[in-house]
């Protein structure tokens, strides 16, 4: 009896020894592969970049910002903020600074939206949310509204978004949300509603978070219903490695849209 007692003693302490052995190994192994986000603000792209790989990190491009306190081409902020614990191959999304406004914001009420698109770029600024509004009296396709106003200043953003008109008598309906299909998916979806794509642009592939609405400047209600067919809001579906998916559409998801009205993408590169 005395020898069965000893016996399971040694195995209770082997036991023991095993777990405390496997906790501390799997303890390792998480810290491994943790690591602490770095600070990026106040660096050009290029290092910013080269800092977050050394930690194992991705850099994720954001938006770019007017500031006169930030030089251009620095980042201005970050996100996830810098201390924080995170794992190896976690997404950092950096804002740009663009310096101080130096660009004139154009006067687009009374343009059609393919020549206020134009000229927007021309200015090197960027095309922001189309919203469409039926009223009385206006011409059809052509803007009535932006924001920001013409020749406005101290302007936070590059972008300009548009208010056009639209004919009482146009079919309409609410945008579908569109973003994390593939391109050719959406671009099909698009024109098989009646519709036609604007513009397609570009951006580094983004990590998985919310879409952030484009704010606009005199938006409409949207119906509460559909008044035509919509283009089809298919699920996301496995896609080969490379492929460009959809990150933002102009207009943005739920605002309301009429027959054959241009649709902005901007897609992963």
């Amino acid at each position: 009896m005395r020898r069965f007692f000893r016996l399971l003693f040694r195995g209770l302490v082997l036991f023991v020894v095993f777990v405390a052995s496997a906790l501390t190994a799997m303890r390792f192994a998480i810290h491994g592969r943790q690591t602490t986000i770095p600070k990026v603000v106040g660096l050009s792209k290029s290092q910013a970049e080269r800092l977050l790989a050394d930690h194992g990190l991705v850099l994720d491009e954001g938006d770019r910002y007017f500031s006169s306190e930030v030089p251009p081409g620095r980042i201005m902020s970050q996100g996830p903020q810098p201390g924080l614990k995170v794992r190896r191959g976690w997404s950092v999304r950096v804002a740009e600074s663009m310096g101080p406004q130096r660009v004139v914001i154009p006067d687009l009420v009374g343009n059609s939206e393919r020549a206020a698109e134009i000229n927007i770029r021309k200015r090197g600024l960027e095309l922001g949310s189309i919203a469409t509004a039926t009223i009385p009296g206006a011409p059809s396709d052509q803007i009535v509204g932006q924001s920001p106003p013409a020749n406005a200043t101290n302007v936070s953003e590059p972008k300009i978004s548009l208010l056009l008109a639209a004919s009482e008598d146009r079919a309409s309906f609410v945008m579908p949300d569109l973003v994390g299909q593939s391109e050719d998916a959406a671009v099909n979806a698009i024109v098989n509603a009646g519709l036609h794509v604007s513009g397609i642009q570009s951006q580094s592939a983004p990590a998985p978070t919310p879409t952030p609405q484009p704010n606009a400047s005199a938006q409409p209600n949207p119906p509460a219903t559909p008044q035509s067919n919509a283009p089809p809001a298919t699920s996301p579906e496995t896609v080969p490695h490379g492929t460009r998916m959809v990150v933002h559409t102009y207009p943005a998801a739920g605002q309301r849209v009429f027959d054959g009205q241009g649709i902005g993408l901007e897609v992963t590169q």
